[in-house]
């Protein structure tokens, strides 16, 4: 069950992504098997920024949000063992908009398009998955050939 606040800021948030959102990103609340939306739990598509190693991959992204939300960030997470500096190996996402730079402010875009800004911009000295940001700082060539291929793994879903 989700607080009168946070439940009022999601449906907010929902309304606002409708009318306007980033062109390729997907972004919307769980539809339960009864028909009814769940407005704490939110499946997502980050499309990689065109000239990148990510480009053409469209990364599934869920967003969990807490009774506390937004005075707390949501949980954001990537599938187990997506590939990135930053992503521990449970999927879960290590940037500062969602954890110690978190302000009530920040928007659901704002969150998704942060994410989109770390695919392609990891933070080596903020690692979250040791191995691969040992990749990315030693081999870079093997790092960018693994993103490439994970690109794939991810097609446009729309």
């Amino acid at each position: 069950m989700c607080s009168g606040t946070a439940h009022g800021r999601l449906a907010e948030e929902r309304k606002s992504w409708r009318k306007n959102h980033p062109y390729g990103f997907i972004a919307k609340p769980e539809t339960l098997a009864d028909g009814s939306v769940n407005l704490m739990s939110w499946q997502c598509y980050v499309p990689g920024k065109a000239g990148t190693d990510w480009e053409g991959g469209h990364y599934p992204v869920t967003l969990l949000f807490g009774a506390n939300y937004p005075s707390k960030p949501p949980e954001c997470i990537f599938p187990q063992g997506f590939l990135h500096p930053n992503v521990y190996d449970s999927g879960h996402v290590c940037l500062s908009i969602i954890g110690e730079d978190w302000k009530p402010a920040i928007t659901v875009k704002q969150i998704l398009v942060g994410i989109q800004d770390l695919l392609d911009t990891p933070n080596p000295d903020s690692a979250a998955n040791h191995g691969c940001n040992r990749l990315f700082v030693k081999d870079f060539a093997e790092y960018k050939k693994r993103i490439q291929a994970q690109a794939k793994q991810y097609p446009p879903v729309i």
